[in-house]
């Protein structure tokens, strides 16, 4: 244990902290007060008025003041919404209000809304001729039920449902969701319980779940739980990680108005005084008099449910009166006056009836699941997504297997997993094709990687749009005017099969196509004319090797002078040049070994593409072999890639970012958080001039 350390996890200064002058006291309250202003503008209405930058420049000076005069700092600052600390174990607390659930209405119909409608009109004993019910119709999300306790308007505790009476108290995670305010403005009752929905946007689930198999990582099988997994982390910086959202739907314990506590009358004002208190309130939220407004609402949100930026898995139904609310009463524990409509099922069993294998743009296999057909939210699946050969292996899935499956809006449908049970027979495992099922290329899987990959490249029609489109990318071809529309159109319409195929383009198949005038035709044909007089690296990077991006593509030219020496260097060869490693060297050399691949390089020379070769460039002097270089601001008379380019043939590795490892930084006009990165880290800045100078130089 450390007796230094304070409640957060800061160190206690062992002298009296300097006291703030009146005046930093007052600009500390006003920076808190802009920053958690343009965080609502932000995170809750979806419409920031500043860009992310000034928010960040406002937000360094806070943190600055508050570390200059550690007494300021409180925890409902906005530079604490990350405490750090990883807890032993998430502590349990009793709910002073119980979070009891709601009757679940299975009937997904219309028949659903109108029985709920009908026992409400019972329950209060209204004949046909009284009026409608007045009711709050709000959509229903598939996430962490959570109940956020405010005292003096500040976030106390933030604790899940548990069992209804006792939850977790995971007020550490929650402090990271920005939608959340850690303080309330003034006029909000001493205490505050806000009940809602912990829950995580489509958007950022699958942003998640990509950056999880880039790294190698688990992937989460739907958004609800991936919230729930992040909430109930010990460790708050993966939570920071997990984007996180909040919707509010109600409250828990409130002050009563007798003791000062605010007077609510109907549902649908109180979620209004909560959005207006900062809270984060679903936008679909309407209030429906009687049942026919009850079936609308719910068909309606149901036509949107795919295109929501959330996940919902039905809608609730709420009697907007308070005091009706208090005469329905409970019935075992549960609201008489609310109920929740879902929607049909998104997971359905289904039988696994073969394995069939997908290539992809670029050049991914992934395996699908052929399924006996089956109704999932409403939609016919006959095909399921398998991702690759270890989730197979991880779900436990084979051939006969009875299945779940699982389709949420447009998202494509996927095998979530096996239902248990013995198979009566043995069935092997599924296995990888070893070549691809398209082209017939060698397919490989490099270390440390899921994916399985089809080499075929220039040669794999499955990957024909990829590869043209990436070969007359900027960067690479620089083929202005071969965009989307137009390789769709010579694609689809086998006008071009090959990358040698686009140079034997006429002005009369051009011209043909749709929406390709003559002149359009024309400035295509310059542009092809024009990217047949490249450079080495260019064309390499253009071929779209795996693993070679634009500086690999130079190191390699740069070391080896010609095309042919590179085709021909065994992986040893390739890995004397800079920065290639075992995988990038085994890429460069499989890629190669390929007759097609050579095939297509040879058919283009003869098109007339052509570069100027040479000597190794490496045995010419390097005086910046071995540097880190940044470059950061504008320069006087170079542009960024030219300077890039004079910086690597001295041998520089040009990074984006400063560290204490950092040989130099190029700073031009408007520099910015790079050239005072250096300044604080004692890197040697120079302009333009200097940069010149340096490459100049004989010796360093």
């Amino acid at each position: 244990m450390h007796d230094n350390l304070d409640l957060f996890g800061a160190p206690t200064p062992q002298q009296p902290a300097p006291a703030a002058p009146k005046t930093v006291v007052a600009k500390v309250q006003q920076l808190r007060a802009q920053l958690n202003q343009w965080a609502h503008e932000y995170y809750v209405l979806d419409a920031p008025s500043v860009p992310d930058g000034e928010y960040d420049r406002v937000f360094q000076q806070l943190q600055a003041l508050e570390c200059a005069y550690p007494a300021l700092q409180t925890p409902d600052s906005p530079t604490q919404r990350v405490i750090g600390a990883v807890l032993e174990g998430l502590k349990p607390v009793r709910h002073v209000v119980p979070m009891l659930s709601i009757r679940t209405e299975t009937d997904n119909e219309a028949s659903g809304a109108e029985a709920f409608d009908a026992r409400i009109r019972r329950e209060l004993e209204l004949d046909l001729a009284a009026p409608p019910v007045e009711y709050v119709a709000e959509p229903k999300f598939d996430g962490l039920a959570m109940s956020l306790r405010y005292e003096q308007g500040r976030l106390v505790h933030a604790v899940t449902r548990g069992d209804g009476e006792v939850g977790e108290d995971v007020t550490h995670n929650i402090r990271t969701i920005r939608q959340i305010p850690l303080s309330l403005p003034d006029g909000v009752p001493p205490v505050l319980e806000v009940r809602g929905e912990v829950y995580m946007r489509r958007a950022d689930f699958q942003a998640l779940n990509a950056r999880q198999e880039a790294a190698g990582g688990k992937l989460f099988a739907n958004p609800r739980n991936a919230a729930a997994g992040s909430v109930r982390q010990l460790d708050s910086h993966i939570a920071m990680q997990r984007p996180l959202s909040f919707f509010a739907y109600g409250v828990g314990e409130v002050t009563p108005p007798e003791q000062g506590g605010p007077v609510f009358r109907t549902h649908y004002g109180l979620l209004q005084q909560l959005r207006n208190w900062g809270f984060p309130v679903a936008a679909q939220v309407c209030i429906a008099r009687g049942a026919p407004e009850l079936v609308a609402f719910h068909a309606e949100l149901g036509q949107q449910r795919a295109s929501l930026p959330y996940e919902i898995d039905g809608v609730v139904y709420k009697v907007n009166s308070l005091a009706l609310q208090r005469q329905l009463g409970f019935v075992t524990r549960e609201p008489r006056w609310a109920v929740a409509h879902k929607y049909p099922a998104e997971e359905m069993p289904t039988v696994m009836e073969g394995i069939d294998v997908q290539v992809g743009r670029t050049g991914k296999l992934t395996p699908v699941a052929r399924l006996a057909p089956v109704s999932v939210g409403g939609v016919t699946v006959t095909n399921a997504t398998l991702h690759n050969l270890f989730e197979i292996r991880k779900k436990r899935v084979r051939l006969g297997d009875t299945v779940i499956v699982r389709r949420a809006g447009d998202v494509i449908p996927e095998v979530v997993g096996k239902v248990p049970g013995e198979r009566p027979v043995y069935v092997p495992n599924f296995q990888m094709p070893k070549a691809c099922p398209i082209c017939g290329s060698e397919v490989v899987r490099e270390p440390g990687e899921a994916n399985h990959r089809c080499t075929g490249g220039l040669f794999c029609p499955a990957q024909r749009k990829e590869a043209l489109l990436h070969f007359a990318a900027r960067r690479a071809m620089d083929i202005e005017g071969l965009g989307d529309k137009l390789v769709d159109q010579l694609v689809d319409g086998h006008v071009v099969r090959t990358l040698p195929d686009l140079y034997r383009l006429g002005l009369t198949a051009l011209s043909s196509l749709d929406r390709m005038a003559e002149k359009s035709a024309q400035n295509v044909l310059a542009a092809l004319e024009k990217s047949k007089s490249t450079t080495l690296n260019r064309f390499l990077f253009g071929l779209g090797i795996r693993h070679v991006g634009e500086a690999t593509a130079k190191d390699l030219a740069r070391h080896f002078g010609t095309l042919d020496a590179i085709m021909d260097a065994s992986v040893e060869q390739l890995l004397q040049v800079r920065d290639v490693g075992p995988v990038v060297a085994e890429s460069i050399h499989t890629f190669f070994a390929q007759s097609h691949n050579r095939e297509v390089v040879e058919q283009l020379r003869a098109c007339g593409v052509h570069w100027d070769e040479g000597v190794p460039a490496e045995k010419a002097p390097q005086v910046l072999a071995g540097k880190t270089v940044v470059l950061t601001g504008t320069l006087p008379t170079l542009g960024r890639d030219a300077a890039k380019e004079l910086l690597e043939a001295a041998g520089a590795k040009v990074s984006g970012s400063v560290s204490k490892k950092t040989s130099y930084v190029i700073a031009g006009a408007e520099a910015g958080s790079k050239l005072a990165k250096a300044q604080e880290l004692g890197v040697p800045v120079l302009d333009e001039a200097g940069m010149l100078a340096l490459l100049n130089a004989t010796e360093h």
